[in-house]
């Protein structure tokens, strides 16, 4: 197969693809990618703009792939580039878990997605936002703002704390990032409620809870995550109503999608005192605007869609690459396989 680096990355990585046996061919011109921000930046610098000879360059590498690691700019209309100029392109391995709303937004034709499988790098971040709900619920609980004022003042006073042990955590969806929050939530000695599709029960759940229960579910916990990825089924499932059904003393966290979430109700929530914070990775949109009350809320833990990454999270995605490289010449399913239908 030949390969072709669509975006940033490390050298010793693209060795480790030239090494993989199905590979007879990598195309990689550093000069030709934005340089990168920070580490494991897959778009790149957003000023970076190449002159006619070298995006002639570019697209001829593009055109030559069988298999892509990443897509142009990290876009959507990127990904329609790579597809429109890639004539024998096979696979693309996408650098987020929501690949499948990029293929979605590319407008592909059906012949185009019919050819080619799609890839995400689904679990690849599940620790990292595992460990940012959980930074959230302690800083919560723990009243790490109230900590902060009283060491400015140089007070000393002595206060009941809140804990994480024998309380119940809601998770509205068990994938990797579900997951990876159960394991954590069991550490703490948390009871984990799953609220899946499935009626299947989840192994590392107390209880597992399908999604048409959602509202019995939170309505029984102290801390509720949601970890969706956004398609037209979970675009909205939690509204008002099933935030209302949270109780005041609990914590409420998104690390999937935004528009998973009634994003006004919960505002209204939090400032009224109907619930105790929020630890939120996403919002709609994105970027927040910058008048919106979420910015300002003490009782809101708060990241700019960055919680994800990671300085590992390359190595991670062309672990699973070069595991899809060698499926894909084999004619196996891809590890992460986006489904064209629901584009997840």
């Amino acid at each position: 197969m030949i390969v072709t680096i669509a975006t940033p990355l490390e050298e010793r990585l693209v060795q480790r693809i030239r090494d993989v046996p199905v590979v007879r061919e990598v195309l990689f011109a550093p000069d030709l990618l934005p340089p990168i921000r920070y580490p494991s930046d897959h778009a790149g610098d957003p000023a970076f703009v190449r002159d006619a000879a070298d995006q002639a360059r570019f697209e001829a590498m593009l055109a030559r792939a069988n298999a892509i690691f990443g897509y142009p700019n990290d876009t959507p209309a990127g990904l329609a580039q790579a597809v429109a100029l890639g004539r024998g392109l096979r696979f693309v391995q996408g650098t987020s878990a929501g690949t499948g709303a990029a293929v979605r937004l590319a407008r592909l034709e059906p012949a185009d997605l019919e050819r080619i499988a799609f890839a995400s790098a689904a679990g690849v971040h599940g620790g990292m936002l595992a460990e940012f709900t959980f930074y959230g619920l302690l800083a919560l609980r723990k009243d790490a703002a109230r900590f902060a004022r009283i060491r400015a003042e140089r007070a000393w006073p002595h206060m009941a704390l809140g804990e994480l042990e024998g309380s119940t955590l809601a998770i509205l969806g068990m994938g990797g990032i579900g997951s990876a929050l159960a394991v954590r939530a069991r550490a703490f000695g948390m009871r984990v409620l799953a609220i899946v599709r499935s009626n299947d029960p989840h192994p590392l759940a107390d209880e597992t809870v399908p999604v048409a229960r959602m509202r019995d579910a939170f309505a029984r916990c102290d801390a509720a995550v949601v970890t969706l990825p956004i398609t037209e089924k979970t675009h909205g499932l939690v509204d008002a109503a099933a935030l209302a059904a949270l109780r005041p003393h609990a914590v409420f966290c998104n690390v999937g999608r935004g528009a998973v979430v009634d994003q006004d109700a919960l505002i209204a929530m939090l400032s009224d005192g109907r619930l105790f914070g929020a630890v939120l990775d996403v919002f709609e949109p994105e970027p927040l605007p910058p008048d919106n009350p979420l910015w300002s809320m003490e009782n809101v833990i708060f990241s700019p869609h960055t919680a994800a990454l990671s300085i590992r999270e390359n190595e991670r995605i062309v672990a699973i690459f070069c595991e899809n490289l060698e499926r894909s010449a084999n004619g196996t399913a891809l590890r992460n396989a986006v489904d064209t239908i629901e584009f997840y």
